[in-house]
């Protein structure tokens, strides 16, 4: 004889383990309808996804036959071509303050040299000031301690010019000046009016005396 209540219990597990399956089968239904697990793939052929990104500014162009800017400053053609300023023959100067010519000058006789005189052009905007320049020959500038003795300078200062020893300070009538021995037996030295202070070395760096140089 079987058990009495053996058949009740069966059927209770068989509906127990029926329930059970189908609560599976509706959670695994709602993760797949939910879209979880699937791969959202590119269509062939469509265009990337556009990423932004962040403004370049790009400079704008210098425009065709204009100078750049240096250290702030505006170089023009004019400014930058050397110049040709004679003094002598054998002595000159390839650099002089825009718009300056030679205004003076002759020879020191009998051959003791040369000397000149620059000024600015007049007209509208017309600088101020001047370049004055001369070389000397013979035993006045036979060797630099003669030659250095023959100009009072005010606060002078050695300095070196060209490679050669110089002095440079202000002259008793004004304006500053440099000297220097060019080679013995030729010596020479610039002035300049105050409002060319700082042009002074650069005028005296233009010298060219391709003699003996």
């Amino acid at each position: 004889m079987r058990p009495e209540g053996g058949t009740g219990g069966q059927a209770l597990r068989a509906m127990l383990a029926f329930l059970a399956l189908g609560v599976t089968v509706s959670i695994i239904y709602g993760l797949f309808s939910s879209g979880f697990g699937r791969l959202h793939r590119t269509p062939v052929g469509a265009p990337p996804p556009i990423q932004a990104r962040p403004a370049q500014t790009q400079p704008a162009p210098a425009a065709p036959g204009r100078a750049g800017p240096v250290r702030g400053r505006t170089v023009s053609a004019a400014m930058a071509a050397p110049r040709i300023a004679v003094v002598s023959h054998d002595f000159w100067l390839t650099y002089l303050p825009a718009g300056f010519d030679r205004a003076d000058g002759g020879v020191i006789e009998p051959d003791q040299g040369a000397w000149a005189r620059f000024a600015p052009e007049r007209g509208p905007g017309a600088r101020d000031g001047f370049v004055e320049v001369r070389v000397e020959h013979g035993a006045a500038a036979a060797d630099w301690a003669t030659y250095q003795r023959r100009t009072t300078l005010r606060m002078p200062r050695d300095t070196i010019i060209r490679g050669r020893p110089a002095l440079v300070g202000r002259h008793p009538g004004g304006g500053l000046m440099i000297v220097w021995l060019e080679r013995p037996g030729t010596g020479a030295w610039i002035r300049v009016g105050e409002s060319l202070s700082e042009e002074l070395l650069r005028v005296a760096a233009s010298v060219k005396a391709p003699v003996g140089d």
